[in-house]
């Protein structure tokens, strides 16, 4: 414990993973430790422009950071997108001009894009929203920024991938549009007859002009921040001092650990770190920080064993029901799902716990420490002996979709069962998380700020 807490001082690297559906703090846990380790650099290694860490600052001013870094508020922090993200360009500019209004004049000129970076257009993003659309009571659960599909178009037709590098070749880069177009478009073209949104989806995919309007906005990012070879990503990473990785979601929504098919096309896990070490030509060596709320959280479509509707009640600023991603829910914390995710997420150093001010009598939480389920077999779940409750989620092997589909299932059908003694102060939180986990709980959130964050 004593080697620990040394590294927590100031390691050398060190990543943020979030062990629920996303939500769990990591915009203020990434501005917090950016401050504490004085970092110079925080990585992105997964996702893309569905992002939304909030970072909230003493002064009050307030910004969802989506593609940039959660630190980038702090000045001569570095933003790298590596090399798995996927980049929205002119969703960049956007969030470039909303850090100017802030204050931050210069988060542009603080960025660092892979050149292999793949891109999402606004082609990606009308497909991805229109298969949602098709899907009717059935939805997946979507951002609606094109995230998943264009990794997913991608996967079909590797001749079709745009990467940041392409935009600098404008020729090239429209040939790869109109085709990725057409090709989309075409899958679309036996639609009933489209009304509203779906509609207005199905027009940006039939519009032959909007990929060369779209690649004439995206030349302005190109311009102020030039394709990074790997070496100068490599060059970046291997700078003295501490670089952070930031984690977009959290690992119950990872595309192969998730709960299909509610899940993300990304992987969320601490192998997703060290690749991207790796592929610098550095040892994959990093402390590894689990992120979780004192309450559980989801978007949209998806199993929430503990959802409770008394808990609309708690104050969420920054969250709505509105937008592609559909209802905001929240339910007590589950030592079941903790478990399943730590498991899924590979080493795990120490927690960060987010919220903890939400803890109070006037709105307790009630700790799940098991389900009970009926027809739930072996191979999904771990019993205790003495109820034949389920206390723990099984890993299937890696790539085991069905296995993933039928924990869903499982997790549709559970009843959490919870602990006589609600919770009623942070202290009792943490011990609870500390207790189920087996990982000792770094610090915690009191409140949006870094100045609520408490290190233990």
């Amino acid at each position: 414990m004593v080697a620990q807490a040394l590294r927590l001082e100031r390691p050398r690297y060190a990543s943020l993973i979030g062990l629920a559906f996303g939500d769990c703090g990591k915009g203020v846990f990434t501005d917090a430790l950016c401050r504490r380790w004085q970092a110079h650099t925080v990585v992105r290694f997964n996702g893309g422009a569905q992002a939304g860490h909030n970072v909230v600052l003493p002064d009050g001013r307030h910004h969802t950071f989506s593609q940039f870094c959660a630190g980038t508020l702090i000045p001569e922090v570095f933003s790298v997108l590596a090399a798995p993200v996927v980049v929205h360009p002119t969703a960049l500019l956007v969030e470039a001009r909303a850090l100017v209004a802030l204050g931050v004049a210069d988060a542009l000129q603080r960025l660092v894009i892979d050149a292999r970076c793949r891109i999402t257009t606004p082609f990606h993003q009308a497909a991805g929203r229109l298969r949602e659309l098709l899907r009717g009571d059935a939805a997946h659960g979507t951002c609606g920024v094109g995230v998943g599909e264009t990794v997913r178009h991608g996967l079909a037709h590797a001749d079709e991938v745009l990467r940041y590098a392409d935009l600098a070749r404008p020729a090239r880069a429209a040939q790869l549009l109109e085709a990725m177009r057409a090709r989309l478009a075409a899958e679309f073209r036996d639609m009933a007859t489209p009304a509203g949104q779906a509609a207005r989806e199905l027009a940006v995919l039939n519009d032959a002009q909007l990929g060369v309007r779209w690649l004439a906005q995206a030349q302005e990012l190109l311009r102020q921040v030039a394709p990074a070879a790997q070496d100068q990503v490599a060059g970046r990473l291997a700078l003295p001092g501490t670089v952070l990785f930031e984690g977009a979601q959290g690992v119950l929504l990872d595309e192969w650990r998730g709960f299909h098919p509610h899940t993300t096309w990304s992987s969320i896990n601490t192998g997703a770190v060290e690749a991207v070490l790796a592929d610098a030509g550095l040892p994959p060596e990093a402390m590894h920080l689990g992120l979780l709320r004192s309450h559980l959280t989801r978007h949209g479509a998806g199993p929430l064993p503990t959802f409770d509707a008394a808990l609309s009640a708690l104050p969420e600023p920054h969250n709505a029901d509105d937008g592609w991603q559909g209802r905001f829910r929240r339910g007590h914390p589950d030592a079941v799902l903790l478990r399943y995710a730590l498991a899924a997420a590979g080493r795990i150093d120490g927690l960060l716990v987010s919220h903890l001010d939400r803890v109070n009598e006037q709105m307790p939480l009630r700790w799940c420490e098991a389900y009970e389920a009926e027809d739930a077999p072996a191979a999904l779940c771990m019993r205790a002996r003495a109820t034949g409750r389920i206390t723990g989620l099984r890993l299937g092997e890696h790539g085991d979709l069905a296995h993933q589909v039928a924990l869903t299932g499982l997790l549709g059908r559970a009843h959490p069962v919870y602990a006589p003694q609600a919770l009623t102060a942070p202290a009792a939180c943490v011990e609870a998380i500390a207790a189920a986990a087996d990982v000792p709980v770094w610090a915690g959130a009191h409140g949006p700020t870094h100045a609520g964050v408490r290190f233990l």
